[in-house]
């Protein structure tokens, strides 16, 4: 007769994936922030004031390397006032595009409903590492000091203020102070931070000695944390207890130069077909502080 042979049990897979999403997690958020404070943030923004006459709006000039959301962040922003998902701001859904599928200076004013409010994004071209490559750093200097009109076409081979046409249509010899923005905001892809090219890191570091010498104010907005990180995925309450996304917005400052203060993680809409609460109240405190700190630079001009 055989006997029985007792096999023994096969350990069970490690749950390998949940360790390393637990792994990121700290103990406790690194920054406060209230989750519950959609509404209060979107009455305040409704009735934000602008505390000059000669200007009505908030303007604020949006760059970033091509892909990282800048249209989409329009967009969001929009939406979460609207309640709904709008696409004034034209998008490029091609996976992997290499090219900027904005390439006109374009304004965008934000709504709530009928009424218009006192912010004003500017969507230009997007960036890239190549010298003759994506919008020039000049002309970004330009639109930031509101020498630009919008509708001006963007050349990747030379910027506006090189082409002889300083007397043109699209420019403005002296710009007044309802010209000029008042924050330029980067936004830069979570998912790549890592990888940026130095070259156009060099861009944004040029972009930011210009500007900082007139005293403009920037602020980076961290996009598409939920694909660089599983943790937010699965709860984009945990951002700020993400270790890896504080990783990110850290180094995120050390390349840029901004500091980690005016970096804001968000999440733009993308697929979605509804709106979140939790998406909504990220992006009206990134609002938030652009147009409070746009505002003090107005302040500081007046």
């Amino acid at each position: 007769m055989k006997k029985n042979v007792k096999r023994k049990a096969r350990p069970r897979p490690q749950p390998q994936c949940r360790a390393r999403v637990e792994n990121q997690e700290l103990d406790s958020p690194w920054r406060t922030f209230n989750w519950f404070k959609k509404q209060e943030l979107k009455r305040m923004l409704e009735n934000f004031t602008v505390d000059n006459p000669d200007v009505k709006d908030i303007k604020v000039l949006v760059a970033g390397q091509i892909g990282a959301g800048k249209s989409s962040f329009i967009n969001s922003v929009n939406n979460a006032f609207e309640g709904r998902i709008t696409s004034r701001a034209l998008v490029n859904s091609s996976a992997g595009a290499s090219n900027s599928f904005t390439q006109e200076l374009q304004g965008y004013a934000i709504r709530s409903g009928r009424k218009k409010l006192p912010f004003v994004f500017k969507d230009i071209m997007g960036l890239e590492p190549g010298v003759l490559a994506g919008s020039q750093t000049e002309d970004i200097i330009s639109a930031v000091f509101g020498h630009i009109k919008d509708g001006y076409k963007f050349k990747e081979d030379q910027a506006l203020v090189h082409r002889g046409n300083e007397q043109g249509q699209h420019y403005i010899s002296h710009p007044g102070l309802s010209d000029q923005a008042f924050c330029l905001v980067y936004i830069i892809d979570a998912v790549t931070v890592n990888f940026t090219d130095e070259k156009l890191i060099d861009k944004l570091r040029i972009i930011r000695q210009r500007i900082s010498a007139k005293g403009i104010p920037q602020v980076v907005v961290l996009t598409k944390v939920d694909e660089a990180c599983p943790l937010v995925k699965s709860n984009l309450r945990k951002v700020y207890r993400s270790k890896k996304i504080k990783e990110k917005m850290e180094l995120c400052s050390a390349k840029v130069g901004v500091p980690v203060s005016n970096i804001f993680p968000v999440k733009n809409y993308h697929d979605e077909i509804e709106t979140n609460d939790d998406a909504d109240v990220l992006i009206l405190k990134a609002l938030e502080q652009i147009a409070q700190i746009a505002h003090d630079r107005l302040l500081d001009d007046a």
